[in-house]
């Protein structure tokens, strides 16, 4: 049944394909008609044509070709149409997908549609706003990009636009932040209404668990000195064990005797069980799970997280705080700013606020199933503007890493004697540099491009292609940048093409194929000739951890076995946030009608009566009351809205023993959250609100709210959370630090540090 459906489904999806390729075609008969307006006329015509989708794409050819001196092939319009159509749509590597993108942004803006361009990252989001405003304008459209160090009179400005240019991350935390304005003129953010994802199946799938974090600072919680230098002391196999998959550590009898006699303490006495055991844990966790150099790297004296899809520093992401902590303190360095959560939403609850979503990248067809379950959204594969000629061959299989790297550093000097381009890829940052140690020392000169130098990455990846150049890189070289055969150098492009043009090698294959199909895609681009090749060991940690294999034509069973449990991993954690994005989205609209309105005052009239009287008999101003009320119910509105978030997290924590009773987690989290929210929230707002009403000092200049407790942050900071496997020690130690941090801040936030 479920091969059946998706066979219907891929037809459907094939059949409406074909409908717009008709479409495009047909446009071409148009191309004189366009040619012919002034660009004042194409213009208008854009803007009179925009629902008429043969003459739009007609016109939006001839504006390109003004605009940018770049002609659209028919296959950038197709791909246009299909994101006008609402799908996500594949286009291989170079075959122009940031300029279809943009075609479709003009056509929704001209429809009266408010369009965010969603990426990546800055880089990506202010260069492709800057490099095809020249198309806009031409359109009559108007073009504004957000990146993280923009100003909120810059943000606003942006968001003004019709068309917006933004990271994911900051949108989110743009919309995060508006929910603790107390009044309209600090609002930011407008209205989720259409969104092109860019690379959308990072940012749809490999993010779509991600929580935007916004924070407010609370005292830090991280391992002492000694609890680091302890657990650096303990030994692996006697005193700590830890799980195949590296999910998992914890430590044995043997290493709990260890740490109590160092500590002089009782390590599972009710005093130390929730307070030392947890740093311990942490410590261990930190010293074990989190490879310096894989999972993160220290730069400028600070620990940066790689993200492990990209291979770029993830600037804005952060573990949660207490394991951040012990990592910093497993470095040596001061631990950074901890913060109580103040509001939080996953990348996938962010996107699925949007009215309207489609989105592009070079690998959508592998992620279709999960596009489809999420987001309700179809995959338009779009063909080649020309035939794809690189050549894919068989994976090499090797029993050790040792013997694989000697077999990739023979077969890079068999290959870079023929002067043919080589692009290596890795799959961490000590990898990529081990590697290219190991080339240098063959003779192989090569330049590296990892988290560490990714500041040069536009500079590295230009050079990529030229003759008799290798170069070794992280997964960040899948995203974002294009690869011409000879650089700028036309001669030398086709001395690289009879090389073979470039040849890609992989040093292991990724837990999705995803990855391991973008690192592909930079060879072969727009018809170029192009070869690549996987060297695989028994040790990598796809076939450790779904192995065995016997030849190499397994891997692709063990990835798909992987993408599978992805899909139950991601479908799980969305069960439960449903629930959770439903409340917000409620308090939300609460929280809207209150900023906007009187209600907060209307809603005092009852509870707080005899203190409304007493005000008004000695004429309090209407407009003081109502803005006192309106503080006062925002206060208190947030801060239930934190202590629900928490108490929703120690819930999570403990559910899974519901299993155990041969209870549904599920159903048990809900029978607790909903009424948690419908009526225990509600009566604790309206108390809280009473009571902080009947206490405020009030006059007829204003109200003296931090007399009462009302201390709003005066800003806040924001992160990324490192997803975490659900359920693991490390998940469990990460919410006894969260308990640690709102027992010792007693509920109260003051005023962080803008981040």
């Amino acid at each position: 049944m479920r091969r059946m459906f998706w066979k219907l489904l891929r037809g459907k999806a094939e059949r409406a394909r074909t409908r717009s390729a008709k479409l495009v075609t047909a446009s071409g008969a148009h191309a004189e008609w366009a040619a012919g307006f002034t660009d004042a006329e194409l213009t208008a015509a854009a803007a009179e044509h925009v629902d008429d989708l043969l003459k739009f794409l007609a016109v939006a050819r001839e504006a390109a070709d003004r605009a940018l001196g770049e002609r659209p092939f028919d296959e950038q319009l197709l791909g246009a149409a299909r994101l006008l159509a609402g799908d996500v749509v594949e286009m291989a590597t170079g075959e122009g997908k940031t300029l279809s993108g943009a075609i479709a942004a003009a056509a929704f803006a001209l429809r009266g549609r408010s369009v965010h361009v969603v990426s990546v990252n800055d880089y990506l989001a202010r260069r492709d706003a800057e490099w095809m405003a020249p198309l806009y304008a031409l359109f009559g459209v108007t073009v504004g990009w957000v990146g993280s160090v923009s100003t909120k009179a810059e943000r606003r400005e942006a968001y003004a636009a019709q068309v917006t240019y933004a990271p994911v991350s900051e949108i989110g935390f743009d919309l995060l932040r508006d929910r603790l304005a107390t009044s309209v003129a600090a609002l930011v953010a407008p209205e989720n209404d259409v969104a092109i994802v860019d690379e959308a199946d990072s940012v749809l799938v490999d993010e779509a668990r991600v929580p935007l974090v916004l924070a407010g600072a609370a005292e830090g919680v991280a391992p002492s000195r000694s609890i680091t230098e302890l657990v650096r002391t303990l030994r692996p196999g006697v005193d700590f064990t830890g799980d195949q998959e590296g999910r998992n550590v914890a430590l044995t009898d043997v290493g709990a005797a260890v740490v109590e006699a160092s500590l002089e303490i009782d390590l599972y006495s009710e005093e130390h069980i929730s307070s030392t055991l947890t740093l311990v844990n942490l410590a261990l966790h930190a010293r074990v799970l989190l490879i310096k150099d894989v999972h993160y790297l220290v730069k400028d004296g600070q620990v940066h997280l790689i993200n492990e899809s990209r291979g770029r520093v993830a600037n804005l992401q952060r573990w949660p705080d207490g394991l951040q902590a012990a990592v910093e303190a497993k470095e040596g360095l001061a631990p950074s700013e901890s913060g109580e959560v103040l509001d939080t939403m996953t990348v996938q609850g962010l996107i699925r606020r949007y009215k309207t979503v489609c989105g592009m990248t070079g690998t959508a067809v592998v992620a279709a199933e999960q596009l489809q379950t999420f987001y309700n959204l179809e995959v338009a594969k779009i063909p080649p503007h020309r035939p794809f000629v690189r050549v894919d061959e068989p994976d090499r299989l090797f029993d050790t890493v040792e013997e694989k790297e000697t077999a990739i550093v023979e077969h890079v000097l068999e290959v870079h004697a023929t002067g043919q381009p080589i692009l290596l890829g890795t799959l961490d940052v000590a990898e990529s540099e081990r590697l290219a140690d190991r080339l240098r020392a063959a003779g192989v000169e090569c330049t590296v491009l990892n988290a560490k130098n990714d500041a040069k990455e536009a500079a590295i990846i230009a050079e990529a292609g030229t003759y008799g150049t290798v170069t070794v890189s992280t997964q960040m070289a899948g995203r974002g940048t294009d690869i011409r055969l000879g650089g700028a150098d036309q001669h030398d492009a086709e001395r690289v093409r009879e090389t073979g043009g470039l040849y890609v090698i992989g040093t292991g294959r990724q837990l999705s194929r995803r990855l391991d199909d973008q690192l592909r895609g930079r060879a072969g681009r727009q018809g170029d000739p192009g070869r690549s090749v996987f060297f695989v060991s028994l040790t990598d940690e796809l076939v450790l951890r779904y192995g065995p294999v016997r030849n190499p034509k397994m891997i692709d069973h063990l990835q798909r076995v992987a993408d599978a449990e992805m899909l139950t991993t991601h479908s799980n954690t969305w069960r439960y946030n449903q629930l959770l994005e439903h409340q917000r989205d409620q308090l939300a609209k609460d929280r809207d009608e209150v900023l906007r309105t009187d209600r907060a005052l209307k809603d005092l009239e009852g509870p707080a009566a005899e203190r409304l009287k007493e005000l008004r008999a000695e004429d309090i101003p209407e407009e003081v009351l109502e803005e006192t009320a309106r503080r006062v119910t925002l206060h208190h509105m947030d801060r239930c809205w934190a202590d629900h978030l928490a108490l929703l997290a120690e819930l999570r924590e403990t559910i899974h023993l519901r299993a155990l009773a041969r209870e549904n987690p599920l159903d048990e989290f809900h029978r607790v959250a909903i009424p948690a929210f419908r009526q225990d929230l509600p009566a604790e707002l309206t108390a809280r609100t009473v009571e902080t009403f009947d206490a405020v000092p009030i006059t007829a200049e204003g109200a003296d709210l931090p007399a009462a407790g009302i201390i709003r942050p005066t800003s806040t900071w924001t992160y990324m959370v490192q997803d975490n496997p659900s359920g693991s020690e490390l998940t469990r130690s990460i919410d006894g630090i969260a308990k640690l941090v709102r027992r010792r801040s007693g509920g109260k936030v003051s005023a962080p540090a803008d981040t």
